[in-house]
């Protein structure tokens, strides 16, 4: 019986949170990398190729908790700043582009055209940015379990889902995941250049039809966003649940806990909320494991 697990979107808060939900759940023997299927979207896309590339999963979230008491790190936008970015033009970009009205690409297509013209720091000391555990490895490198990433052509508004197929590697791909719109840099693959994938949906869960069994981690139902936008991102989410029960699968729902979402604060891209977003994902990981262990066996 095949398994997937899908990881959505929420920034550097939100990549803390899934490491620590996961490693949470892991320390009470449920092990989602064992998915046979694993689909990131932005956020979830680091973390999701943390998991395909054989990280152990209860570990996935000391490097995170060890930040506490350490001042923060540069956040990587034109100056390096430390106070987090300004996400409301986006938020009500994004709102429009899933709102279901006209046509979405050409929707995410503005998108795109604000984030090639916005100020942020290069490309390649971006991509540098994720570290040791995808900045060193082979331009060519893709890893060995399934795994598929979102992106979005920031000219033509046109959906990409990387695989092992597409030929291109990881660590670029993941980046073009990755790449907020007015925060970070389009990511250049096969000479086109492309946006976080989170433009088409923050999850897209939908992509995860055929598998029986399915863990999808939502984090963008939260996170300080509200109003239209909260809305219209729940309405896609509900959808795409929608698709792959009428697909045949059983799923299972996980997003973040009351807990949770305070230790989040009002901005996902809040680099001094990751120690405690982990450990609040670590703590609802260990409190959700007897509930999820039935339906990931």
């Amino acid at each position: 019986m095949s398994r997937a697990l899908v990881l959505g979107g929420g920034g550097p808060v939100g990549i803390a949170w899934e490491c620590g939900l996961i490693a949470g759940l892991a320390k009470q023997g449920v092990d989602l990398g064992q998915a046979d299927f694993i689909l990131g979207t932005s956020a979830g896309s680091f973390v999701g190729a943390r998991l395909a590339m054989g990280d152990e999963p209860a570990g996935l979230a000391e490097p995170i908790l060890a930040e506490a008491g350490r001042a923060p790190p540069p956040a990587p936008g034109p100056q390096g700043e430390r106070r987090p970015p300004d996400l409301s033009k986006l938020m009500e970009m994004m709102g429009e582009a899933q709102a279901g009205l006209g046509n979405p690409a050409e929707a995410r297509a503005r998108i795109g055209a604000f984030a090639l013209e916005a100020q942020t720091i290069g490309e390649e000391a971006f991509i540098a940015s994720f570290g040791r555990t995808l900045a060193g490895l082979d331009e060519a490198y893709w890893p060995p379990r399934e795994f598929a990433c979102t992106a979005v052509d920031a000219e033509t508004g046109g959906f990409q889902l990387w695989t092992r197929g597409s030929g291109v590697g990881l660590a670029r791909a993941v980046a073009s995941s990755c790449s907020v719109p007015g925060i970070y840099p389009p990511v250049t693959l096969k000479g086109r250049r492309y946006i976080d994938g989170g433009m088409r949906s923050s999850t897209n869960a939908d992509l995860a039809t055929g598998h029986a069994r399915v863990v999808v981690v939502a984090i963008r139902v939260a996170g300080g966003l509200g109003g239209a936008a909260a809305e219209r991102i729940r309405a896609r989410l509900d959808e795409e649940i929608a698709t792959l029960r009428d697909g045949g699968a059983e799923v299972a729902l996980v997003t973040p806990d009351e807990a949770s979402q305070q230790a989040f604060g009002p901005n996902l891209m809040d680099f001094r909320r990751r120690p405690d977003a982990a450990a609040a994902g670590l703590a609802q990981g260990a409190a959700l494991a007897a509930e999820l262990a039935a339906r990931w066996p």
